[in-house]
């Protein structure tokens, strides 16, 4: 049974992404023609409005033959339920079989990381994982950067009590 409905999803996907080439891109009637109109879709509504009447040359209006299969509406392209997550805690409700999660932008590198690897621990497949990565990145370099220039600083107060220590030795012999 699960490999029957595996292959039907997998077609449904695939057929998505088809269908996904040939939709257009809908745009809000006249948005082309004045600045002050953003492209995002409006519905027309005015009782002599072109694109409403579906009149040949304008551009098409959303329609329900434009969906998606069924099985594959609200499905990431890899297959996967997306489920945004904020912190570790929200993995517990994750089932790693069916859904695959996305770290919240909002948040931040240390709990970034946290997630990271209990999600790699849970084996949950992460969606946005090389921002994820390069934050991981950021912040070992970072780590690393502070040992050095911790070093530096001891090395610099290293130097400094070693020259007052030959300056007393020096006032000494005078």
């Amino acid at each position: 049974m699960k490999e029957k409905n595996a292959a039907t999803l997998q077609k449904a996907l695939k057929l998505k992404t088809r269908m996904k080439k040939k939709k257009p891109k809908f745009v809000r009637q006249e948005s082309w023609r004045y600045k002050r109109l953003k492209k995002n879709w409006r519905r027309p509504r005015g009782i002599d409005n072109k694109m409403r009447r579906k009149i040949k040359g304008w551009p098409p209006t959303v329609n329900v033959g434009y969906r998606g299969p069924k099985a594959a509406r609200g499905l990431h392209a890899s297959g996967y339920e997306e489920v945004l997550v904020y912190n570790s805690e929200e993995l517990e409700r994750v089932t790693p079989e069916t859904q695959a999660i996305r770290i919240a932008h909002t948040v931040g590198k240390r709990k970034r990381v946290k997630i990271l690897v209990d999600a790699r621990r849970r084996k949950i497949k992460i969606l946005n994982f090389k921002e994820a990565r390069e934050e991981k990145k950021n912040v070992e370099e970072e780590e690393t950067a502070e040992k050095e220039s911790a070093k530096k600083e001891n090395r610099k107060s290293e130097r400094k009590e070693k020259n007052f220590e030959e300056e007393q030795g020096n006032d000494d012999r005078s």
